[in-house]
This record gives structure tokens, C-alpha cells and sequence, in this order.
């Protein structure tokens, strides 16, 4: 016999581990634990799909392309006149928009939400940003979509080696640039100021993406990290070995020798140095509570019982690294099921939940300007610590004002839906009395839709 279904149990887990409540699914008739427990043991993480979503090889050499022939028609005729009306979107335009839609499209129609949730934390935890410029901009989403999916419920080592090889995180943490300084490139190009050796990569694979900064590492084991990372580039014309912007490692620019990282020694076996070294800092204790305590804070409150983390932490460890190991134990957590709603909804959340409660169609213009507005455009964190995941990030006074305006424009768009009945579809028995009085004393429909969004029930999980 199944677990009776308990609606406000229901209502939090599809706020908390989801995307937020759509039409009926408060009244669905199976335990929200069992739906839950299924999407992870099924593995299954859906890839967005649509015509200008290529590969990043693709995607860099069409924007390459296209810088090209601006320049040469600047050059060309540098007194003609502008063209009418307005230019047409470029490549990195084109692709933004069309991978900020394609995961909308996905969000809207997923039956929690917690897989892409998933995939939204890991791409923040290994972040590259659209801010950096016009190749990180069009390759954001091929990033997540190559890097980061397949692996969201597999092996963190898997995840770690591609997201850390990608030519996306190559560009953005300036490794393409990193050369050995004895390396036979290194040694043609001599020492002088701004050559050889960058250790952004290096630096940032340690304090953000595996042993935290608190890990045990030192300068050293940044240097050589950072050493071991030389020689990770990007093909730059298309030949046998691949299209130009597929990653490749380049020998004659990795640093030779033995290295030494955390006390053990790695010998320079090519790219293989660097994919051992990865593996072991995939298992290290330190790195299984990072993830732990990242993933905690995440999904359950902004300072995680300590309890929690030591649990995720040993699973991490005793499933090497197994993902869908490590969030089953986060949902079947007691901690993780506190009625008291801790978090508040990043803005990406808050719209796409918006979005999902009523059945609006995606609207990538419209998502793209509010998310701005509410300082969390995708793929565009300030830096590669990613966006911030606490309340006091987010429940700024200019950031409540920026969810009111667009609480506000959401209600006109849905002004013929009846308050109430939104309420109770997307909080159910999570709404308090005080809220449902606020909602019925609404001047117009429209007012009664953003006052549901705008409730405390609705903003927090």
C-alpha cells in the first residue's frame, strides 16, 4: 500500500525541491516523495532543443565568422551610410535568446522541476559568464547543455573533468592563454610580463569547485594545479583533430615534468596528468563537504543543519561521488522537510514559478528583461563564485521592489484568472488566513494575481 498524500507536503516540495506548483498538481493522487524518488532513479535529465542551439565548435566559429565580416566590410567602405531600420539580432544574440527560451520551454513543462533545478545549481557551481563577453555569450548554454547535463546525475568526477575542460570554462578562466613556462612554447616566448603561467583555473577548480576555501590547500597547490592545466586550449583552425573552439591540449605549451598537488605526486603522462589529478580531488574528503554543504544551503536553508551536511557529505564519499546517490539522501532527509519555508526564491525561480502557477507561455523577451531587472540574467554571474544563494541577496529592498513591479506586469497578462483559485492551485494549504484575506480584499483580478505573487507563502520555500 502507498503513502497517503499530503497536500502541504506536496505544496512545499514543489516549491522547495521544484519549480513550483502548476494547474492540479496539489491534487495529484501519488506521495510527491515517490515522484521525487523516481526522476532521480530514472537518470534522466531532458536537453533543451531548438534550431540555433549548436555546438560550441559551431557556435564560436559562426561568431569568429561573423566578427570577421564586420571588420572587413568596416574596412571596406567606412564612410557608407547606416542602413535603415534596425540591425539584424547577431549570432550571439540569436543563440542567448534562443537558449534562454529552450530552457524555459523545459522549466514550463517539467512535472516538478527538481531535475532542472539540478541543473541550475551545478551551472551556477561551475560558473562561466555571458558578462565576460561575446564568446562566453554564445556558448553559456552549449556549456551547460554539454558539460553539465549529462553529468547532474552521474559521477562528480565526471561533471568536474567536463565542466573543467570545456571550451567555455577554458575561455573564461583564461587558461587558453596558459603556457608552461618550460614548456618548448614557453621557452620560444621567454618570461616577460604577462606570459606563461595563469592560474585563474587553477585557483578557482580549488576554492570553488572542489575543496571549498577552507579546504587544506595552499599557493603552491594552486601553482601546481595551475601547472598541470597548461596546454588545455581550444583547436584554432579546423583540421583532422577538430573543428576550431573544440577544446584540445596542446603539448608543446604544458609544462613538463613530474607535479605535486596536496602531497602526492602526478607524472606527466599528457592530458592524462591532468584527469588523475581531477579524480582525486573529486574524492577528497574536503571537496565532499563543499558539495555537501553547497547543495544543503541550496535546497534547505541558508545556514544548513550540520547534521544534513555530515550526512550528504558520507554519502558523497561512500557512493564515490555517485550524484543521484547524494540527492537522494537530500529529499529523503528529514531536515530537508522543516514546514518552516527558510529560503527565498532566486528570481529565476520566482519566474519561472510565476510562469508554471499560470500556464503562461514562455515569453524569452519578456524573462530576459525581468530576470535582469531582478539581477539574475542567465549565465551571467558577476563571477565565477556564481550567483549568491541567500535571502539577503535577494530580499533587498531594491530586489523586492524589482519582484513587485514584475508581480505587478504578470497580473495584467493574467488578468482573467480568479485569485483565489490561483492561490489555492499554487499554495494550497500553505496559503495562511491573513493571505487569503489579502488576496479577497484585491481591487481588480490583476491586483489579486500579483498579491499571490508577492505573498510570503510564495516568495519563500
Amino acid at each position: 500500500m502507498g503513502m497517503a498524500v499530503d497536500p502541504r507536503r506536496t505544496a512545499l516540495a514543489l516549491g522547495r525541491f521544484g519549480l513550483g506548483a502548476r494547474p492540479g498538481d496539489l491534487a495529484r493522487g501519488e506521495p510527491v516523495e515517490e515522484v521525487l524518488r523516481r526522476e532521480i532513479l530514472a537518470g534522466t535529465v531532458p536537453l533543451p532543443t531548438g534550431p540555433d542551439l549548436g555546438s560550441t565548435p559551431t557556435l564560436l566559429t559562426a561568431l569568429r565568422a561573423e566578427e570577421q565580416a564586420r571588420k572587413l566590410a568596416r574596412a571596406a567602405s567606412p564612410d557608407a551610410p547606416m542602413p535603415e531600420g534596425p540591425p539584424a539580432p547577431s549570432i550571439e544574440q540569436r543563440t542567448y535568446q534562443a537558449e534562454v527560451a529552450a530552457r524555459l520551454a523545459l522549466a514550463r513543462e517539467a512535472q516538478t522541476g527538481f531535475i532542472e533545478r539540478l541543473v541550475w545549481f551545478w551551472a551556477n557551481h561551475f560558473t562561466v559568464s555571458a558578462a565576460r563577453g561575446p564568446q562566453i555569450r554564445v556558448s553559456a548554454g552549449a556549456f551547460e547543455r554539454e558539460a553539465i547535463r549529462p553529468h547532474v546525475l552521474g559521477r562528480f568526477r565526471d561533471l568536474l573533468l567536463a565542466a573543467a575542460t570545456h571550451p567555455a570554462m577554458l575561455i573564461y578562466l583564461d587558461n587558453v592563454a596558459s603556457i608552461g613556462p618550460n614548456s618548448p612554447a614557453g621557452l620560444r616566448r621567454g618570461n616577460g610580463p604577462g606570459k606563461g603561467l595563469n592560474e585563474n583555473l587553477g585557483r578557482e577548480l580549488l576554492e570553488l569547485h572542489t575543496l571549498g576555501v577552507d579546504g587544506g590547500y595552499g599557493q603552491d597547490d594552486v601553482t601546481a594545479l595551475a601547472r598541470i592545466l597548461t596546454g588545455w586550449s581550444l583547436h584554432r583552425d579546423g583540421n583532422a583533430e577538430g573543428l576550431p573552439g573544440a577544446t584540445a591540449f596542446r603539448r608543446g605549451a604544458h609544462e613538463p615534468g613530474a607535479v605535486t598537488l596536496l602531497g602526492r605526486t602526478y607524472l606527466d603522462v599528457g592530458p592524462e596528468q591532468l584527469r588523475m589529478a581531477l579524480d582525486d580531488l573529486a574524492a577528497h574528503p574536503s571537496t565532499a563537504r563543499h558539495v555537501a554543504t553547497r547543495l544543503a544551503r541550496h535546497f534547505v536553508a541558508d545556514d544548513p543543519p550540520p547534521a544534513l551536511v555530515a550526512r550528504l557529505a558520507r554519502t558523497f564519499l561512500d557512493q564515490d561521488g555517485d550524484l543521484s546517490r547524494v540527492v537522494l539522501a537530500l529529499v529523503e532527509a528529514p531536515e530537508a522537510w522543516e514546514p518552516v519555508q527558510r529560503k527565498i526564491r532566486s528570481p529565476q525561480e520566482f519566474t519561472v514559478a510565476a510562469m508554471r502557477g499560470l500556464a503562461l507561455a514562455p515569453d524569452p523577451r519578456m524573462a530576459m528583461g525581468g530576470l535582469a531587472a531582478l539581477g539574475q540574467p542567465f549565465w551571467s554571474a558577476p563571477a565565477p563564485n556564481g550567483y549568491a544563494d541567500d535571502a539577503g541577496t535577494w530580499a533587498s529592498p531594491e530586489g523586492l521592489r524589482a519582484r513587485l513591479d514584475l508581480a505587478a506586469r504578470t497580473g495584467q497578462l493574467a488578468a482573467g484568472t480568479d485569485p483565489m483559485a490561483f492561490a489555492e492551485a499554487v499554495l494550497g494549504p500553505l496559503a495562511t488566513d491573513e493571505t487569503r484575506t489579502v488576496i479577497r480584499r484585491a481591487e481588480s483580478r490583476a491586483q489579486g494575481v500579483a498579491l499571490v505573487l508577492m505573498a510570503p507563502e510564495f516568495q519563500r520555500r
